[in-house]
Order: C-alpha cells, then structure tokens, then sequence
C-alpha cells in the first residue's frame, strides 16, 4: 500500500528541507515546490492526499493559488496553511476558501505533526461518509451462517491479504459490493480509500473522464482511478465497459501509470482492482465484446458469490437484520415475522436474491399494520406471479418434475410422476385409473411401460 503524500509548497529552502525531513520520518510520502507554478505543476502529476502551503510566494501568493484551486473543480484535497507573517483577516479567508487549517511559523513540530494526521483522517473519513451515504452500503460484511456464506468469507479473507486483482461473479443483487468492501477491510490496503465506480451507470461518452480524469487549459478533474491511489478501486458491472476505456484501463494496468483526457503528464497510480459482473466474461471474451488482454488482467483470483436460493437456510438472518435495519435507520414500526411467513420465503426462488428481500421488508414494514408478519401478508406482497413460482418450485420438488429440463424430458417427468400418483390411489387397477385419467386402456398399457411403470408395484406400495 502506498503511504500518503504530501506536498510542500515554500519559498524558503531551509523551510522544505526540515519539512521534508519531518514528515517523512512521520511515514510519509513527501513532494516539494518553491513557487505555485511548481505546485500547479506537481498537481498535474499526482493528486495529493495533503497540501501544506506557504502564503508568502514571490510569484503568487498562497491565499491567491488556494482561491484559484477552489474555483477551478474544487479543493483536491486538505489544505494547511502557513505564515509568519499572517493576520487575523488572512487566516479567516484561507479558511473562507476551505482551507483545513492555519498554522504559524515558526512551526512547532507537535503541532505540525498532529494536525496534518488530523487532517489525512478528517478527509478520509469524509470521502468514506459520501461514499456510503451515495452508495447506500449497509453491510459491513456477507452475512449467513450457511455453509455456502462460510466458505465465501474464508475464501475473502484469505485473498484479501494478497495484493492480486479480484473478479466477482454472481447474480445482480447477490451482495457482490458488500463482498468487496469486506476484502478491502481486510486488506493491508485498509486505511485506503474504497472507490466506487458503477460502469453500467456512466454515460459512453463520459467513461474514460469518471475513470481517468481530464485537463484543460490548465484545469484538472481528478477521476476515480487517481482518487483511489493507495486503496480499492471497485468497477462494477465491468463487462459494461465501453471498447476505449477497456484499452485505456489495460494500459494503465500494465505500466501503472496513465494520461488524464485532455492531458500530457503521466500520473503513477498504485490501486487494487475489484471488479464484479453478472456476465460470463469468457463468452463476452470469444464473441468480441470484452478484451481478452483485460479478461486476464482482471480474472487472476475469480470468487463466485452464491445467488440466495442456494442457501436459503440464510433467509432468517437475512430478514432479522433488514428489519432492525430499517427500524434503527428509518423509524419504521418493528414487525417480525412469523414461522409460516419465514417458511415461505425460505421456499422463494428470489429472482432479486438480497436486493429483492431487503426492498420486501421495506415494503412489508411501510405498509403492513400489526407485530407479526403473516404468510398471506407475504404471498400478496410478493405478488401472484412471484408466489405462483413459488408453488410451482414447492409442487416441483414433491413431484420430482424441475423445470430446468427440456419440454420433452419434463413432460415425460410429469406424466410419471402424475400415473404413478393416481396408479397407487386405485390400487394398481388398470381399468379404474383409465377412467380417472381418460385414456383407453390399450394406450395406457404403452404409457406405463414407455415411463418405466409396474401395474403390480403400484399396488403393493397402497
């Protein structure tokens, strides 16, 4: 992980030297310039994480370049001022501008130490609170007890501490997110930024400014990639990915470095990827949708995330915190659900998987009168057709027929299934279950023995 990085901007050279000397003996990366054209110059580079800027400059002055930057695209990251020869009025407009803070020379080295650590955790604190109030992350980690959601964290946890890239797979809706921010909280890369970008989201025409940046005339929009410096950059829905930027991304993986839209400088950057997809990326991969060279760039740990009808024994748990979720976030009125109530989601198929079952306790919780959530409150908030798949999986597995089949296999399963029921109410007879089912008897002797049936079995099992 890369240590943050500051830039020191003085005229005075004994100044940048015990400044340089300090803060790297502090653990920190440190850059220097002796004038604002220096320090417009070192921003082109790199984006810092710190700024400590003299006011006194022979070019410009410290108040004028700060007001130039919060004019242009805003801040790009804490400012610390300094001066000797400061006044009270100077430090109130620095700190109009948005400057974090002011402090005077000659410095005090407690001083300077702590608030420059203050600083680097106020700022990040702050990008960690846009993100989850913008994103909407309300687990910190996968939930479940089941065997399945085990196995998925033990397999995080494990690739967390390495460095490689990471390429989730899974169903929308299946947590894939979550899952990433649980490896980057387990990661040596913690203390770093985790960067969010929904490539789905992003206009074509705008993907390589959100992901890469842009200059012009001077101006800098610092993207995602260089705001994830030192930390995750998580790119969901990749295969979503525009054709251009998907060559861009490659070469900035490949050399670590890459070019702003509009820009001429090369930035170093040092991230981890995550991405996530819906998609079979190999099939994109063969019929020419997605880069091979990013496939392999992006696949080097693969993590499948389990859709939740496959560890529906999760459901429980999952409906527990979503409804003190909302309760403690929202004011809503506490409601639990009953055991029926729980049985039936448990038997859901979950097209949505957690995404559906979160907005169906909000839903149930807003709308729904009484402590207890019944089955027939779910059925209707689910709707017809969710529940009849329901039934129909439930009468499915009774029957042994799964609709995974083809047409001819399935039907040959149901009419097994659906002779062999009615054969054991009859007693095996023949002529009685040609009238039940309204076949002739000739036609239902070739039925039974085409499906494998015994008249006499029948009978001894009733």
């Amino acid at each position: 992980m890369s240590r943050p990085h500051i830039l020191v901007v003085d005229d005075e050279p004994d100044i940048r030297h015990l400044l340089h000397e300090i803060l790297e003996d502090e653990g920190y990366e440190v850059e220097v310039a002796e004038s604002a054209e220096q320090a417009r110059s070192a921003l082109r580079t790199r984006l810092p994480d710190l700024i400590l800027l003299d006011i006194w400059m022979p070019d410009l002055d410290g108040v004028s370049l700060l007001k130039e930057w919060s004019e242009e695209d805003g801040l790009p990251c804490p400012i610390i001022m300094m001066s000797g020869h400061g006044t009270v009025e100077t430090a109130v407009e620095a700190t109009r501008l948005g400057a974090y803070d002011y402090i005077e020379k000659p410095l005090s080295i407690a001083k300077l130490q702590l608030t420059v650590a203050r600083a680097l955790e106020a700022e990040r604190l702050q990008r960690e609170n846009i993100q989850l109030r913008d994103h909407g992350a309300t687990v910190i980690e996968p939930g479940g007890c089941s065997a399945p959601m085990q196995r998925l964290r033990e397999q995080a946890q494990r690739i967390a501490e390495h460095e490689t890239w990471v390429l989730l797979t899974g169903e929308p809706g299946t947590g894939k997110e979550t899952l990433a921010r649980y490896i980057h909280a387990h990661s040596p890369r913690r203390t770093g930024l985790f960067v969010v970008v929904g490539v789905a989201s992003i206009a074509r025409e705008n993907s390589a400014v959100e992901l890469f940046g842009s200059e012009d005339e001077g101006v800098i929009h610092y993207g995602r990639l260089e705001q994830a410096n030192g930390g995750t950059l998580f790119l969901d829905e990749i295969a979503d990915m525009d054709p251009e930027t998907q060559a861009r991304l490659v070469s900035a993986l490949e050399t670590r470095s890459f070019l702003r839209v509009g820009g001429n400088t090369p930035v170093d950057v040092n991230v981890r990827i995550v991405a996530a997809t819906h998609r079979d990326l190999e099939q994109d991969v063969r019929v020419g949708h997605f880069r091979e060279d990013l496939y392999y760039h992006l696949n080097v740990v693969p993590l499948q995330v389990p859709p939740l009808r496959e560890h529906a024994e999760d459901v429980p748990e999952f409906l527990s915190f979503y409804v003190d979720y909302f309760v403690t976030r929202e004011g809503l009125p506490y409601r639990q659900f009953s055991t029926a109530a729980q049985n039936r989601l448990c038997n859901y198929t979950w097209p949505g998987n957690i995404r559906e079952l979160k907005n169906l306790v909000q839903r149930l919780l807003i709308l729904g009168v009484g402590e207890e959530i019944e089955a027939d409150e779910v059925a209707a908030a689910l709707g017809t057709q969710a529940v009849a798949a329901t039934q129909g999986e439930q009468a499915s597995s009774e029957n042994g027929v799964s609709f995974e089949l083809p047409l001819r296999e399935a039907r040959e399963q149901f009419e097994r299934a659906y002779l062999e029921y009615h054969l054991q109410q009859v007693g095996g007879s023949i002529a009685q279950l040609a009238n039940l089912v309204g076949m002739e008897r000739t036609h239902l002797y070739r039925k039974l023995r085409s499906l494998g049936l015994s008249t006499r079995q029948a009978a001894s099992e009733k």
